[in-house]
This record gives structure tokens, sequence and C-alpha cells, in this order.
């Protein structure tokens, strides 16, 4: 069993920044891919970022390439997601995600998570 939490949302303005947190605990953190994905009110939950176990690869949507970055801190179980220059469309709630098992779905693809965190929400707005 894995459980995640998520933290770091609110209401931040057009431009601005924030970093959301999810600190994972019960299987070996170190050893599982980590994804972040998103859910617009009234939409599907979409592929935002994910970050291999070793943290060497990444992987982004290409509405986020250049603004947001993944990160992952193994010894203290947790992964970000650093997000600057937040426009209207970024707002929604966001899902940290824990890819455990051996998976034939790429990490851009919901299929490939396992376990999920209750979300935070994040608005952009003036």
């Amino acid at each position: 069993q894995v459980q995640l939490v998520e933290s770091g949302g609110g209401l931040v303005q057009p431009g601005g920044s924030l970093r959301l947190s999810c600190v994972a605990s019960g299987r070996t953190f170190g050893r599982y891919a980590m994804g972040w994905f998103r859910q617009a009110p009234g939409k599907g939950r979409d592929f935002v970022a994910a970050i291999n176990w070793s943290a060497g690869t990444t992987y982004y949507a290409d509405s986020v390439k250049g603004r947001f970055t993944i990160s992952r801190d193994n010894p203290k179980n947790t992964v970000y997601l650093q997000m600057n220059n937040l426009e209207p469309e970024d707002t929604a709630d966001y899902y940290c995600a824990a890819s455990t098992l051996l998976t034939a779905y790429p990490y851009t693809s919901i299929k490939a998570y396992d376990y999920w965190g209750q979300g935070t929400q994040v608005t952009v707005s003036s």
C-alpha cells in the first residue's frame, strides 16, 4: 500500500508561481515512478508531468513544458511540481500518482499508475 498526500495548492494570479508537494508513505518510495495529473471542472484527468524512480528521466505535457518542473527527493519520500508563469488554463485539481508495478503503459498514461492522492486545488485568477 502507498499513501499519497498533496499540498501546496491555492489561489494565484496569472504569471505567478506555486510549488506542489506530494509526500508518499508505504512502499519504498525510491523504487517507483511518480506523476502529476490535473482535472479541470467538467473535464477528464490529464497528464501534466512524470519522473522515473532515479529522477534521471522526466516527462511533460506540451502545455506545461518550459513552465513546470517535476523533481523528487527520495530520502524525503517527496515529489514536487514547481509551476511558474501560471495561466488561467492551469486552474484544476492536481493529483499525484505512483506507478509501483511493472507496466506496459507509458508514464504519460493514467493507466500506468496504481495509487493516487486526494488532490490539491490550484486556481489561477486575477
